[in-house]
Order: C-alpha cells, then structure tokens, then sequence
C-alpha cells in the first residue's frame, strides 16, 4: 500500500466539512447577503423601532453566524455518534481500498471523480456527493504528497 491511513471522523470534522460546503456555495453568498442586509437595517433602524422589531432584526443577525453553525454541528454530533468502527483508506496504483469493520470496497482510480483540498481537510469523491474525508490530522505531514499522488492518477 502506498498511502494507508485508519481514523475515525470526529463531530468537529464534520462539521467543518459541512461549513465549507455551506459558505463556499451560492447558499453561502446569500446567508452573507442576508445577514450583511439585516445588519444594516438594523443600525438604520434601531432608534425608531418597537422591542419586538429590534428583537427580529437581533434574530436575523444571529441565524447564518451563530444559530445555524450550532444546528449543523448538533447534526455532526449526531451523524459522528453513528460511526462505530475506525475506516482503513489506502491509496495505491490500483486505486482506493476501504474497510470498514467487515465491509471491504476497493475503487479503481476511473471511478474517483475529484479530490478536493481545503484548509483543513481532503476530500476523495467517488460519485457527485459521496467521498473519503481526510482530515490534517490524520494526513499529518503527507497530506501534500498524497494529494499529488492521488492527482495525478485521477482525470
């Protein structure tokens, strides 16, 4: 094997991964928008409003930065409490190969469809929705060569 990796994603992770997708998309840009919107309303406003109106507008600044993060994490934890044995991932030049527990699934490389690097974490799509997430902490120093690995060998 010339990658292998074993790890557990954790809630944390998850939610990250969520994060980047969520604010990273055209959903994002409008939760950007719409609390940039409410922001300024209620600066404008604020003088001239009833208690419940400013209590609206407090709402609406805290939706897309704090509530719904919080939310998306609960879901992490919840999706993470489900995951009950450790993933064994390894790259080599016939593919990907898990296990997980007793299921084994080897992927050759025409299937992968993208590799995607964020700042704290990859991810190896199989399909348009379902891939590998492959944090910092488990790549740890090779997470550069891995990537380059895994790069080349996918179109």
């Amino acid at each position: 094997m010339k990658y292998q990796y074993t790890y557990r994603t954790t809630a944390w992770e998850l939610w990250q991964l969520s994060m980047y997708y969520t604010y990273g998309s055209m959903v994002g840009m409008c939760n950007i928008i719409f609390t940039a919107a409410v922001f300024a309303l209620l600066v404008a406003k604020w003088d001239s409003s009833s208690d419940f109106f400013k209590l609206l507008l407090i709402l609406g600044c805290c939706l897309f930065p704090l509530i719904q993060p919080l939310m998306i994490y609960r879901k992490a934890q919840k999706q993470a409490a489900e995951i009950q044995q450790d993933t064994q991932i390894g790259f080599d030049e016939s593919g990907v190969h898990i296990r997980l527990g007793e299921k084994n699934s080897d992927i050759p490389w025409s299937s992968i469809r993208r590799i995607s690097k964020k700042p704290t974490m990859m991810v190896v799509f199989s399909d348009s929705v379902h891939g590998f997430v492959l944090t910092n902490r488990v790549l740890g120093k090779e997470r550069k060569a891995l990537y380059d690995y895994i790069s080349k060998r996918i179109h």
